[in-house]
């Protein structure tokens, strides 16, 4: 197995370098002409400009606009980074050892950098609040769900608990708050065909041997809303919305289900009332059972009253 070469320049915001490897039959004269035609989301005087300030590296240090194409060879940079709106709710630290970091995420704070969410993400935050700059998530929440999120903070370790999560063997349960209806049954095993296409924002439930499986139970119910559990046995793009949504309770604050609200990014005021409530599983360095719960409360159920007159209309 090939090993993967160490950046020679050091995480920025709490933010790895990009990493580029060069074609093999490339035919530039330079590795800047290069990246002018491969980068054409940058000019080529950004490019130069990136070049003057000594932001682009190989495995020996800072290159130059005229440092020789290098076919095979592998350099590194920062990226510009998009203008962000900064979230304004805090990650809660839930427990912290040498091998594990169990957070409380916010709503509408993404996981991991991904197109205009970069520094207002998770893992960027942590990796520079906490000072761990190999912190790596073992799974992912949606943007908009709040709740338990857990890191692994050595790159060695990655892999086992990664695998928890892709094997399914890591137990979720989640709540939810959403309208009550006394018609409905519960509790219920829910069961359906998910599909989500690329470019399409909303996942779809289809005719055809189901993918998708979800437990609701209600805990209780208040004011014509009801407080639910939710257990998924797999983990479809939207599942436990898109199953709320088919039992004709769609979850407060969905702004995809049942249909598709227009939302600006710096917008906050209508958070999706799902939590990630509690996390369980075998740890698998030490065989030892281990257990999280998340301390945040759903608003719509903790304050009825505040909920409703804010997001009243909406």
């Amino acid at each position: 197995m090939r090993r993967k070469l160490q950046a020679p320049i050091p995480p920025r915001n709490g933010l790895d370098p990009a990493r580029m490897r060069l074609p093999a039959d490339g035919h530039w004269a330079t590795i800047r002409d290069h990246l002018v035609e491969r980068i054409t989301r940058l000019t080529a005087e950004r490019i130069d400009e990136m070049f003057a300030e000594e932001r682009i590296f190989d495995s020996g240090g800072p290159i130059t606009r005229d440092t020789p194409y290098r076919p095979g060879g592998v350099i590194w940079f920062h990226r510009d980074l998009p203008e962000e709106t900064p979230v304004p709710f805090e990650i809660g630290v839930v427990h912290r050892d040498e091998t594990l970091v169990v957070v409380d995420k916010p709503h509408f704070l993404a996981t991991i950098p991904r197109g205009r969410h970069v520094l207002e993400t998770a893992l960027v935050r942590l990796r520079r609040d906490l000072g761990l700059p190999e912190l790596s998530p073992a799974h992912r929440l949606d943007r908009v769900t709040a709740g338990l999120l857990m890191f692994v903070v050595r790159r060695e370790d990655r892999g086992a608990y990664q695998t928890l999560f892709r094997d399914r063997k890591v137990r979720k349960e989640y709540e939810a708050i959403a309208p009550h209806d006394p018609v409905l049954e519960l509790p219920a095993t829910v069961r359906s065909r998910i599909v989500k296409e690329r470019g399409i924002v909303t996942a779809q439930e289809v005719p055809g041997e189901p993918n998708a499986e979800t437990y609701v139970e209600l805990l209780a119910q208040e004011d014509g809303r009801g407080r639910y559990r939710l257990v998924p046995a797999t983990g479809r793009t939207h599942q436990l919305r898109v199953h709320m949504n088919g039992l004709g309770v769609p979850i407060l604050g969905d702004r995809f289900y049942p249909s598709v609200v227009e939302t600006p990014l710096h917008d906050f005021s209508r958070p999706l009332q799902l939590l990630a409530k509690t996390l369980e599983f075998t740890d698998p360095l030490t065989g030892r059972p281990r257990r999280f719960e998340s301390t945040l409360r759903l608003q719509a159920w903790t304050a009825h009253a505040e909920w409703d007159r804010d997001h009243s209309g909406l």
